[in-house]
């Protein structure tokens, strides 16, 4: 009988060590120079509007608004949020696993909650203008940022990193 009562602790002590372990590496802060909105521009500026070729269901004049929205969304709000007990659990932890790996996977067809529908067609340029302007105003930008809507409360470091992840991921679409 004690044999067993030992296992069993010895069984949870482990699991639960193995937890704690995976939490700390989930959430240590990471520096990936790549992850910055410099790097962000950089790549949003070597792009030629007329001469890209995507895959994916939205052209480039909604990827680049989606884009811009979220950015910008960062500053002053989202339209709608996810509970705070998602944002606190599975927010939390999606966004400590994407930057952990330091890519991101989502749907690249999907609107933000509350958001406006992305009109079918307009103009590509223009929408690159305003995601590299948002970027540029959110480097800025000194005051307090909004909660993300999945996510929850991320600092600018943190919010630095969703964006470039969140640009990066519908780069990925492009081709040229």
């Amino acid at each position: 009988m004690q044999r067993r009562i030992f296992l069993k602790s010895v069984a949870v002590a482990g699991t639960v060590s193995a937890m704690g372990a995976g939490y700390l590496w989930l959430t240590a802060q990471r520096d990936n120079p790549d992850l910055t909105i410099a790097t962000t521009l950089n790549k949003l500026e070597r792009l030629s509007v007329g001469k890209i070729e995507k895959s994916g269901s939205w052209n480039p004049f909604q990827v680049f608004t989606h884009c811009a929205q979220s950015v910008e969304y960062s500053i002053t709000g989202f339209p709608e949020m996810k509970s705070r007990f998602f944002q606190g659990t599975a927010g939390q932890l999606a966004f400590a696993t994407f930057s952990a790996r330091g890519s991101m996977s989502h749907s690249l067809d999907e609107v933000i909650p509350g958001a406006p529908q992305l009109a079918a067609d307009g103009d590509a340029t223009g929408a690159l203008d305003r995601l590299i302007k948002a970027l540029l105003d959110f480097q800025a930008y000194s005051g307090e940022l909004r909660p993300h809507f999945a996510f929850g409360e991320l600092n600018k470091h943190d919010y630095t990193i969703a964006h470039s992840l969140h640009v990066n991921n519908h780069l990925e679409e492009f081709h040229a």
